[in-house]
């Protein structure tokens, strides 16, 4: 794949992340889109392969993180807040067990 749609390819998914992650708090929203803008105009006119591969390798490991470790929290009153995970964040609550379980 040539470096320029792979790069396009990362800003689609770190947008389309962003719009996961920050669902419903525009003001999140709001600063992850211009963080992302910058951080990409920044680095538009870089030509070095191995640095090109190196800022990719980045915003993936980047987009990652967004994905499997930023939770929502909202204030619902003084001393209250609201947890709103997403699905993907869910995981099984499974009792440990010595016995591996048998896949059905």
């Amino acid at each position: 794949m040539g470096t320029r749609l792979e790069v396009l390819r990362v800003f689609k998914t770190l947008h389309r992340t962003r719009t996961a992650v920050f669902k419903d708090d525009h003001r999140a929203l709001t600063a992850a889109r211009l963080k992302i803008n910058e951080e990409f105009r920044k680095n538009k006119n870089e030509t070095s392969e191995d640095n090109i591969k190196k800022m990719i390798q980045m915003s993936t490991s980047v987009e990652t993180v967004l994905r499997q470790t930023v939770l929502q929290v909202e204030h619902v009153g003084e001393n209250e807040l609201l947890l709103r995970p997403r699905e993907s964040l869910l995981l099984e609550n499974v009792p440990y067990c010595d016995q591996p379980r048998k896949k059905s």
